[in-house]
This record gives structure tokens, sequence and C-alpha cells, in this order.
């Protein structure tokens, strides 16, 4: 057995363990995929290590956080949803949107927000609210970027897209100002 490594079974099985598919194979929410084909919308996916927060991914994933997208989702006294995009580093003004949509919008529970997002990990939602058939509002800052990267659903994957057509994903929605950026 020239050129083979005998392996143990005990070591074989400690590999196996040590393995997750789930690591392995991007997991990209399907609603936002069939969306995105739909449009015949061209991404890149970017991997990166596990993040939780936008502005970690922004820096394992080596993106300009002002050029990740992150979704916030909030409801207003009647339950309407709305979905708010803003770049990763910025935090929403619920005073300066509130003002602009003239309601009453408040952020939405996690529970809430797990229910309507069941192809996604928690907490990992796709900004494309026409993907999840919401209403959203985009924040001004992230029109002029040359190129936006969202979630893919996943807490691992971002997904690439030009200016062009990142556009034509937000082109349905409200464009204001309604975030301020936060030093981290």
């Amino acid at each position: 057995m020239t050129g083979w490594t005998r392996i143990t079974a005990k070591a074989l099985y400690t590999l196996y363990k040590s393995f997750s598919l789930s690591e392995a194979i991007m997991t990209m929410s399907k609603r936002l995929a069939q969306y995105l084909d739909a449009k015949h919308i061209p991404y890149q996916t970017i991997e990166h290590y596990h993040s939780n927060s936008s502005i970690g991914t922004a820096i394992n994933a080596q993106v300009p956080p002002q050029q990740l997208a992150k979704a916030v989702m909030l409801k207003d006294h009647e339950d309407r949803k709305v979905m708010a995009i803003l770049p990763a580093k910025n935090k929403i003004s619920l005073s300066a949107l509130n003002d602009e949509l003239m309601g009453s919008y408040q952020l939405l529970k996690e529970q809430e927000v797990y229910k309507l997002f069941k192809d996604c990990e928690h907490g990992a939602i796709p900004p494309v609210a026409e993907a999840f058939n919401m209403s959203y509002v985009c924040d001004e800052l992230l029109d002029g970027q040359e190129r936006i990267y969202i979630e893919a659903g996943d807490h691992k994957t971002l997904l690439a897209i030009e200016r062009a057509h990142f556009a034509e994903i937000m082109a349905n929605g409200r464009h204001m100002r309604f975030s301020r950026e936060v030093f981290h």
C-alpha cells in the first residue's frame, strides 16, 4: 500500500463527528435563491467564518461594513410589518423612520422574526424583502455603493451584488435616511 495512510476506525469516527454537512454546503435561503433566479440577478458567493453580528460578518468576510446591507424587522400598532435595510455599520433611528413614514414602528420580537424566515438560520435575514413578500424601506446610504453584500441566510455566506442589480432589487421600496453610524 504505497502512498496510502492507514486510518483506524476510531480516527475515522472522530473525523466523521467533526465534519458537518451544513458547514460543507452553503445554505442559501430557498426563497431568496428563487427570487434572484426569477429576476435574473447575478451574484457572487463569499464564504466566511460564522458570525452572529453584521459587523462581525463584515470583518470575517473582509468586506467594507458600509457595503454590507442588513435587515431589521419592524411592525406598527396594527401589526403591519416592514423590513428596514441599512448598512451594517449603522444603527436604525426609529424616530427618523417613524417621522418619515408617519407611523409608529417598533422592533419585531426575535421569535416573530424566526417565524417569518423559516428557511434561514436565526438572525441571518437576507435584506431582500420582496423575496419574502414584505414591504421595505432602504437607507439611501446603500444606493451609492458600487457593490452591496447581503446575508444569504446562514451566517456563513454573503452574496455580492453589483449596484445596478441591487437597485433592481430595491426598486419598489422607499429610499430615505433613517440610520446613523455606530462606532465599534
